[in-house]
């Protein structure tokens, strides 16, 4: 492709995101940043993990980014007794007596997984396997998940009892972790009047599935200049404890730091943050500004930290 349309097509992205953000925003109040982020993840081909209390919104937010884009969307509500089978679906008989591969939910464009941290490890890796292979496996055969294809995961962080906390290298799957908070007060008069009176917002369709493919490939061809792409690896790598680039603080409460995962999606991310914002190649800035949400769960406290009440988010902040 030659450079001029690669210059139209990042332009293209940037108008794209603005309509799909303004078309969001009919629905969802306040919450810019949130929107933001999840676009950031689907245009990267990476998933996300929403955390935040009951209550804000975080399945409408999805089921309204699903039918603004024109894509399939599904929700799995995980619950201790959730099967792998329930996800990805089963070989049944058919009439014919020939087994016949009956599709779960997993086989959708968005899929909405629900409090994934209520199910046991055996159910959420069958999710996990989906999202880094974008395929299941059923009785030895290989079926290829639809495209494009994004899980948007849920979790609940106050209620703890009776839910089964996502490993490391199951959270490492996620590209985005992404913290909703409450709405301000004027945020919250005005979803309180929308909600509670009759009146019923039309969505357009902004995008296809088609369209965010090629998004997706765009920001792969988006050119990174070396120092950037050389801070992004250097930031990860200090967040590494023991190892020569780690400061002080890393090595006081880290006691396990962010792999080369992280260091490819903040590429990724920071590419198509420039994009969004109408630049044609990334700097600094925007590796900086999705930092927190590429590296927050991918660093893990030690009890010292716990102690001191030190949050992974101070010491990315020391990090920038």
């Amino acid at each position: 492709m030659s450079k001029e349309s690669n210059v139209a097509a990042v332009d293209n992205l940037a108008r794209s995101y603005e309509a799909l953000a303004s078309e969001v925003g009919k629905v969802i109040i306040g919450q810019e940043g949130v929107v933001k982020a999840v676009i950031i993840s689907m245009f990267s081909r990476g998933h996300s993990l929403l955390v935040g209390v009951p209550g804000l919104a975080k399945t409408l937010l999805v089921s309204t980014i699903s039918e603004v884009l024109d894509l399939e969307f599904k929700r799995i509500q995980f619950t201790p007794d959730l099967m792998p089978s329930d996800i990805t679906g089963s070989e049944i008989l058919d009439e014919d007596r020939h087994f016949k591969f009956n599709h779960g939910p997993i086989f959708s464009n968005i899929v909405l997984a629900d409090e994934i941290n209520r199910t046991p490890p055996k159910t959420q890796a069958a999710l996990l396997e989906a999202m880094q292979e974008r395929s299941v496996t059923v009785s030895g055969q290989r079926h290829i998940l639809p495209d494009p294809f994004f899980v948007l995961a849920t979790q609940n962080p106050i209620e703890q009892e009776g839910t089964y906390p996502l490993p490391e290298a199951q959270l490492d799957r996620f590209m985005f972790n992404i913290n909703l908070d409450y709405p301000s007060y004027e945020e919250e008069v005005t979803v309180v009047k929308n909600t509670t009176t009759p009146q019923n917002t039309a969505l357009k369709h902004v995008l296809t599935g088609k369209d965010i493919v090629g998004f997706q490939q765009l920001i792969r061809r988006i050119p990174i200049t070396d120092n950037v792409l050389e801070y992004a690896v250097s930031l990860v790598s200090k967040t590494r404890p023991g190892t020569e680039r780690a400061t002080s603080d890393v090595n006081n409460y880290i006691s396990w730091g962010a792999g080369p995962r992280a260091s490819q999606f903040l590429v990724l991310g920071a590419k198509c943050h420039a994009a969004i914002n109408g630049k044609y190649s990334p700097d600094i800035e925007d590796v900086q500004a999705i930092a927190n949400l590429v590296l927050r769960h991918r660093i893990v406290r030690n009890y010292k930290a716990e102690a001191e009440g030190i949050t992974e988010e101070d010491i990315i902040q020391k990090l920038l």
